[in-house]
């Protein structure tokens, strides 16, 4: 039975991997377009932009429909080896230290 469990939460844990990068290539995606609307003067959060910049240094902006697949494998790596979460860390870290 443990062992049951352990295979499903892998299965669920895999599942989260994917839904996160899909939603962090909709929202880097977003972003994009916000920013053709919104002009040079828009800024993102300090959390917000070190995720942004991480996403597109391995996915471009599509400009056409295209296969999302690699790009999809490639945030879920972000996600997965914990990339994403300590570029976001060490971006709000120094924006709360004392100046």
């Amino acid at each position: 039975m443990g062992v049951t469990a352990g295979l499903k939460l892998r299965q669920i844990n895999d599942n989260v991997e994917r839904i996160l990068a899909i939603e962090l290539m909709a929202a880097a995606q977003g972003i994009d377009f916000r920013r053709k609307q919104l002009g040079a003067h828009a800024h993102m959060g300090a959390g917000t932009a070190p995720a942004y910049a991480l996403i597109r240094r391995e996915v471009p902006f599509f400009e056409a429909d295209t296969v999302l697949y690699p790009s999809m494998e490639a945030v879920r790596r972000l996600v997965a080896s914990g990339a994403l979460v300590r570029a976001v860390n060490a971006q709000v870290e120094d924006s709360l230290e004392p100046q």
